[in-house]
């Protein structure tokens, strides 16, 4: 019977302009099970859900989204999903 994997979930307040960056030394991280972007006031702009391994070329839509929305908000938070 496979062992179930414990979840953890961190947030980090990060500026519009550093948004992407923080999102790219994330996904290299590996171990992200899903990024939720909030607003400053906490409300939900964008949920993605990701699977182990997602890198490189893989990871460009994600990365490609989260700088579209970084030029339209001045500071969020990034809510992580980890599962190890």
């Amino acid at each position: 019977m496979p062992t179930k994997k414990k979840r953890t979930k961190e947030t980090f307040r990060v500026s519009g302009q550093d948004l992407v960056d923080k999102v790219k030394q994330l996904l290299h991280e590996g171990n992200i099970r899903k990024i939720t972007i909030l607003d400053k006031n906490g409300r939900e702009i964008v949920k993605f859900p990701l699977t182990f391994g997602v890198v490189g070329v893989a990871a460009a839509p994600v990365v490609a989204a989260v700088g579209a929305i970084a030029a339209l908000i001045t500071e969020c938070t990034i809510a992580v999903e980890r599962e190890e």
